[in-house]
């Protein structure tokens, strides 16, 4: 859950931004432990492997990962690549490893993410979605407005010009006859947008952990949730506010974690604006209705705890089965099939995953201090083409 210039081509990004806008984005940032960026476009390939080269998974997470997977197969009916493995996945009983095994083995062939052709080791986070104290009106401790897109942005689609660059945008107002920059964070903290006040939050830190996360609730006085998603970008790159926080020298580069972010900031309560500003990058939002479903992610279908995770869609594409080999902070291990359902701004690179791991502050402890080496193999339907990256 937020759109990030790191996946442009870089001499497109700077012709076009020095055209006509500074910031070019695609997905909002997501990123529970505030993963560098990348300053090279990924250059991945796929080692066709044998299953036999798979960690074991146990049934339980087999079940739990195939169902998650299979869930995106409502988006994914028409696909070309997934249309027909969707189809012959309705048929197989998710209460039945066996038959799921039968299935991923027929249909499916595995393959290796590299770095670089030889790295197999990446880095693996994690992401949540996060619950704040809030109010619907503004009052004397919910002073932070929560912004819906604001009436004045301009989005530009850009593949109707460029073909390669499909689903890329650049966002900025008009003024006069020309397009101009949107706000860069610090401005819209400073003087507000023209935008609609979705809700109030009582800390400045939660909306940029709100916004870095890319969705979330807010806890009303009378216990009620409000369901806050994705809505816009301000076109600005996200910059990590940990990353600013090691250069100025306030926290080591190994210590960076949600809960060391927040407690740097409870301890500097005057500089907090100027760590905020480092971050260019604003989201909007839209209010949802509450329910038990996890947040939608870039596929638009319901995240699930666990078994969701954010990718780099130029290495690998929306809807695939990935099979993940990682641990906790703990060291304990995390080996199961996920699903590639979400996108983020901060997840780019050859072998990189962001798991998503639930709602409230259990869920984001684990997805805050997660910064772990791991594994990926991408399980891809027999008989069709590899994806052909948009670098």
């Amino acid at each position: 859950m937020i759109d990030s210039a790191i996946f442009f081509k870089r001499k497109h990004c700077i012709l076009l931004a020095a055209a006509v806008l500074a910031g070019c984005a695609t997905t909002t940032p997501r990123t529970g432990s505030e993963a560098p960026t990348p300053t090279s476009p990924p250059a991945a390939t796929y080692a066709k492997v044998d299953w036999k080269a798979l960690p074991a998974v146990s049934d339980a997470d087999l079940q739990a990962g195939f169902v998650a997977w299979r869930s995106s197969c409502t988006r994914l009916k028409n696909d070309a690549v997934w249309a027909k493995p969707c189809a012959t996945a309705a048929a197989v009983s998710d209460k039945d490893p066996a038959a799921i095994r039968q299935f991923l083995q027929r249909d499916l062939d595995v393959y290796a993410l590299r770095a670089g052709g030889h790295q197999a080791e990446g880095l693996i986070t994690g992401y949540y979605e996060p619950i704040y104290a809030g109010s619907l009106t503004r009052t004397a401790a919910a002073t932070v407005p929560v912004y819906g897109t604001p009436d004045d942005l301009i989005v530009v689609q850009l593949d109707s010009v460029y073909p390669e660059l499909k689903g890329k945008r650049l966002r900025g107002r008009v003024e006069g006859k020309v397009l101009k920059p949107y706000d860069d964070a610090g401005t819209i903290a400073a003087k507000g947008a023209k935008a609609p006040v979705l809700a109030w939050l009582t800390d400045p830190m939660d909306l940029q952990l709100l916004q870095i996360q890319g969705s979330g609730r807010v806890r009303l006085g009378d216990g009620t949730q409000v369901r806050l998603a994705y809505a816009e970008q301000n076109g600005h790159p996200y910059r990590a506010i940990g990353r600013w926080l090691v250069d100025q020298g306030q926290l080591k580069k190994e210590d960076v974690t949600m809960d060391a972010i927040r407690a740097w900031a409870r301890a500097n309560p005057a500089r907090v604006p100027e760590l905020l500003r480092s971050n260019p990058s604003y989201v909007f939002f839209v209010r949802n209705p509450d329910s038990p479903e996890g947040p939608r992610g870039s596929l638009n279908v319901p995240l699930t705890a666990g078994y969701s995770v954010a990718v780099d869609r130029t290495v690998v594409p929306l809807g695939s089965l990935l099979w993940l080999s990682t641990t906790r902070p703990d060291g304990s291990p995390v080996v199961r099939p996920v699903a590639a359902q979400d996108t983020g701004g901060a997840i780019a690179g050859e072998v990189r995953a962001d798991l998503y791991w639930g709602s409230g502050d259990a869920a984001g402890k684990l997805a805050g201090d997660m910064k772990q080496k791991g594994n990926i193999w991408m399980l891809w339907p027999k008989g069709v083409a590899l994806p052909a990256s948009a670098r």
